[in-house]
């Protein structure tokens, strides 16, 4: 009977544990705001943010698994400016807090193909949603490539693009 106890003692309290732990989750599920995660969801479509940040979004017409979304992509674009590559969203908010990422997005700059501009301009609601869902989709893919400076070869896919008429 002594040799049973610290195991029933060691099976209750991992049970207890556990149902703190499910218990936490279930907290955790319960602050996600539904409404502004489907809205981020529409965002990320019509903003075009999939185009470039979901590998095989674009040439597949959206038939990319939803958990595979904005996890960045090995294609570049390649032009007077260098090569660039659509950075894994997921990673990139991984230490970002909300705020944070509003001001970064109300005021950064990149180098094309990024519509940077297009988010500068976009209203907080729509923002907060955007972050409201990457956050939701949580961790996943791996980091893109690095920039290329325009006299480096990239050595993965890429479009290349013209120099501007002058």
């Amino acid at each position: 009977m002594c040799k049973t106890l610290p195991i029933i003692a060691v099976c209750l309290l991992s049970f207890f544990f556990l149902g703190i732990s499910l218990s936490e989750e279930t907290q955790a599920e319960e602050t996600v705001d539904k409404q502004l995660v489907a809205h981020g969801h529409y965002m990320s479509q019509i903003a075009g943010c999939n185009d470039c940040h979901t590998s095989g979004y674009l040439l597949s017409e959206g038939k990319v698994p939803e958990k595979l979304w904005l996890t960045g992509d090995r294609f570049g674009w390649r032009g007077p400016w260098g090569t660039t590559y659509p950075v894994n969203l997921r990673l990139f908010l991984e230490n970002v807090k909300e705020d944070q990422w509003i001001a970064f997005a109300k005021g950064f700059k990149a180098k094309p193909p990024m519509p940077w501009f297009d988010v500068n301009i976009m209203d907080e609601r729509d923002l907060r949603a955007l972050y409201s869902f990457i956050k939701y989709l949580g961790l996943g893919g791996e980091q893109a490539p690095a920039y290329l400076s325009p006299d480096k070869e990239p050595t993965t896919p890429y479009a290349l693009f013209p120099s501007p008429p002058k």
